[in-house]
């Protein structure tokens, strides 16, 4: 018996508004095995974080200085990277 989980993953790719596109994952055997591959898909696509961003209203203010302080740590991680 082989069947298929969906789950939704944010596609930000298209513009400045969120879309969902369907995540898919395979049951095999085992229904616990196809849910944990799920919801480690989910994580890697930022879903859950997205989720919890998404929970309360978010001030332009607070959001601009949220963007600001990911920039600067997205920098900090490229130029330890570059050594």
């Amino acid at each position: 018996m082989e069947s298929h989980i969906y789950g939704f993953a944010l596609d930000r790719k298209r513009d400045k508004h969120s879309h969902f596109r369907p995540i898919e994952v395979d049951v095999k055997d085992n229904l616990d095995k196809a849910l944990r591959a799920l919801k480690n898909r989910m994580s890697r696509e930022g879903v859950l974080q997205e989720l919890k961003k998404r929970r309360f209203f978010e001030k332009p203010s607070v959001k601009r200085k949220r963007k600001i302080r990911e920039a600067q740590k997205r920098l900090r991680r490229s130029l330890k990277r570059q050594g």
